[in-house]
């Protein structure tokens, strides 16, 4: 059987964008069991209200939500489990002091296979203010508008 050559998005955290601030983007491998990678190529999966920690100079992922397997047995895995994330020592140093800051959190962004290895994309991010979310929209909708504005005047 030939090998999955690509990218192939399992979940996405779409909600993230809107409630932080990105600053800075990673991708990491994740340590799973058999049928935890079973449910993902299945397509199921939920980074809802997923989180990362550093723990012992590990990054550990967390609140992420893989159901459990539907053919699998007493083997089947725990499906809100911590899960290990792969990184370069230097990455996970860095994103250790950083998340010291008052107001940083790493966060999953999506989690995907790559050439048919499950990875997560996490990023750095800083919590946004309600304000900070309503400007945010309407600073999309006047863009929404005056595009719109452009192409009707264009179609005249």
């Amino acid at each position: 059987m030939a090998k999955d050559v690509g990218r192939k998005v399992v979940a996405s955290n779409r909600k993230a964008r809107h409630d932080y601030v990105i600053e800075d983007v990673f991708e990491a491998g994740m340590v799973l069991s058999g049928t935890e990678v079973k449910a993902l190529r299945m397509g199921r999966a939920s980074l809802v209200d997923g989180w990362c920690e550093v723990t012992n100079h590990e990054l550990w992922l967390e609140g992420v939500h893989i159901p459990e397997y539907s053919q699998g047995t007493w083997t089947n895995h725990a499906p809100r489990r911590k899960r290990k994330l792969l990184l370069h020592r230097q990455e996970i140093d860095r994103l250790e002091s950083r998340t010291r800051e008052k107001g940083q959190t790493i966060i999953p962004l999506s989690l995907y296979f790559l050439d048919g290895r499950a990875k997560v994309e996490i990023a750095l991010a800083r919590g946004k203010r309600e304000w900070d979310k309503r400007q945010a929209l309407r600073e999309r909708q006047d863009n929404l508008e005056a595009t719109r504005a452009i192409r009707e005047k264009r179609d005249l």
